[in-house]
C-alpha cells in the first residue's frame, strides 16, 4: 500500500519516482522523461511546474489507490 505523502515528497524531489513508488511504472517514466525535457526546453523556468504536477499527481492517484483499499477492507 503506497503513502500519498510519501508519494508526493518523492515525485517532487525526482519527478515520476512517487509514480513508481506507486506501482504506476508508466506514469513514472513518463515523468522522469517529460520534466527534464520541459525544465531544460524553457531554460528551466517551467521545469519547477513539472515537479508540482507530478508531486501533486502522484498524491492523488495514492490517495485513490489507498481509498480503494478500505472500500474492500469493509466488504
Amino acid at each position: 500500500m503506497s503513502r500519498p505523502g510519501v508519494a508526493a515528497v518523492l515525485s517532487l524531489v525526482v519527478p515520476g519516482v512517487g509514480q513508481i513508488y506507486n506501482g504506476e511504472i508508466l506514469r513514472g517514466r513518463f515523468w522522469l522523461i517529460v520534466t527534464p525535457g520541459v525544465g531544460s526546453g524553457t531554460g528551466g523556468r517551467l521545469g519547477w511546474g513539472g515537479h508540482l504536477i507530478s508531486a501533486a499527481t502522484a498524491f492523488h492517484r495514492a490517495e485513490l489507490k489507498e481509498g480503494g483499499v478500505r472500500l474492500l477492507r469493509r466488504s
